[in-house]
Formats: C-alpha cells, sequence, structure tokens
C-alpha cells in the first residue's frame, strides 16, 4: 500500500478473518483513496464480501480498519442481497422513511421526510414510486431504492456489494452512470465489489484482486490490462465464476 499521509480514507493493515479454523481472509493490506472508486474483484468464495462485512464492523477481525474521516462521517451500503417478506405491508416511501422521523410511518410521513423521500427517488430514477409496495419492486428497482437508502445521509464512504448482480443492461448502464456522477461530486469515495471486468475498467480508479490474500492492487489500467477473470490469480485457483 503507497500514498502520501491523507490520502487514504480507508486504510486495512494485514486483516485477517478466520471461520472455524479456516482463513477466510489473510493478511490483507490495502488502502481507498479518498474520492476514488475502487473495486474488488475476485473468485466465489475468494472473501470479498467478508471483507466489506468486516470494514462494516460486522464480524470480528484480527489486523486494523482506519477510517480517516473529513465529512460526514457517514458509510452507505447497499448489500448483494436484499429478501424482502412479501407479507410486509411496506411502502417504498415507508422504507426511506424509517431512519427519519421518531413517528412511526404507519401513521404517516412528516412533510420534510415526505420531500426527502420525493428527492432521493428522483434521484434514482423512481419518481412517483411513493405508494408502491416494496415486496412487488423488479430487482432492478429494489436496487435502486437501496441505493436511495444508502444515499442518505450522503455518504462520504458508499460501499456496494455486486451492485449489477441480477441487472438488466440498461439498469447496469445506469448505476455506472449514477456512480460516476456520485464520485463526480467529490465528497463520496465508493468502495464496490463486482464480476463485471468490463464494467471495472469503465467506471475504477484502482482494483484490488482477493483471493483470500490480495493477489494485485493497483491503477485499473494496470491491474487489468488484457486481463480475462481466470487471468487475475495464479494457475490452481479454482473458485472463480464463468467469465
Amino acid at each position: 500500500m503507497t500514498g502520501a499521509p491523507g490520502d487514504w480514507l480507508l486504510e486495512i493493515q494485514r486483516l485477517a478473518i478466520h471461520r472455524n479454523r479456516e482463513a477466510l481472509v489473510d493478511d490483507a493490506t490495502l488502502g481507498v483513496a479518498r474520492g476514488s472508486l475502487h473495486v474488488i474483484v475476485g473468485p466465489n468464495g475468494a472473501g470479498k464480501s467478508t471483507l466489506i462485512a468486516a470494514v462494516l464492523g460486522l464480524i470480528p477481525f484480527d489486523g486494523q480498519i482506519a477510517l480517516n474521516w473529513r465529512h460526514s462521517g457517514a458509510i452507505g451500503y447497499v448489500p448483494q442481497t436484499f429478501p424482502v417478506d412479501p407479507t410486509l405491508p411496506v411502502t417504498v416511501a415507508d422504507f426511506l422513511a424509517l431512519t427519519r422521523q421518531r413517528r412511526p410511518v404507519c401513521l404517516g410521513l412528516a412533510a420534510p421526510t415526505r420531500k426527502t423521500v420525493t428527492t432521493l427517488l428522483a434521484r434514482v430514477g423512481l419518481a412517483g414510486l411513493e405508494g408502491r409496495p416494496l415486496a412487488v419492486l423488479s430487482g432492478g428497482e429494489l436496487r435502486r431504492v437501496l441505493l436511495a437508502h444508502a444515499l442518505d445521509p450522503e455518504p462520504e464512504l458508499l460501499i456496494l456489494d455486486e451492485p449489477t448482480s441480477g441487472l438488466d443492461e440498461a439498469s447496469s448502464a445506469w448505476l455506472e452512470e449514477t456512480l460516476t456522477a456520485i464520485k463526480r461530486g467529490g465528497r463520496t469515495t465508493i468502495l464496490m465489489v463486482s464480476h463485471d471486468l468490463d464494467q471495472v475498467r469503465r467506471i475504477a480508479d484502482r482494483v484490488t484482486v482477493l483471493d483470500r490474500r490480495i493477489v494485485a492492487d493497483g491503477p485499473v489500467g494496470d491491474v487489468l490490462a488484457g486481463a480475462t477473470i481466470r487471468d487475475l490469480i495464479p494457475a490452481g485457483g479454482s473458485r472463480w465464476g464463468r467469465p
């Protein structure tokens, strides 16, 4: 990990995560530059989501994780999966309002909350869906709602775990444009897990290749130059999904 002091929003030093004596992540050291879009790639079972869980403080780990805040100190998170109970009578507006007011959302939204919800939905291209039940959204619509939730309040670090998984081409293209615009705003650093190397080449600044240990780390053009998804780890790595 190289860079002058103050360059890194997120610093991970010698991270190790074990389960039943098995190393899920082993001796990982990396930095996520402030204001960058940094992507972690690797085979299935490589520890990508596990590393994210450690950054979020959801699991125990050895090593050090430091977050060097300058602005809000807020983290936004879009998980890879988000099961929705089809019997739960929660609308899109209810979901986005849950953390914005003390009054139960079943009693109605306060005017400032409703205004914020309307703004968030417009930002993710879902204007007018406030009253739609969460359980009937398409996969792409739900992913946009989760992103809207992650953007409130404006995060200093936005973490996305396989955000294009299951999305159609149009939704995936929209997400790329949106993430690029968020990064261009200058206040949000983005850390993303992805399998889509073509997408990573288009939008990432830096990429880390993880196979429990860090195999490669650097500017996207250096690490992924001409590489296919199977070229990125030493021979014998058997956990890659289909290219």
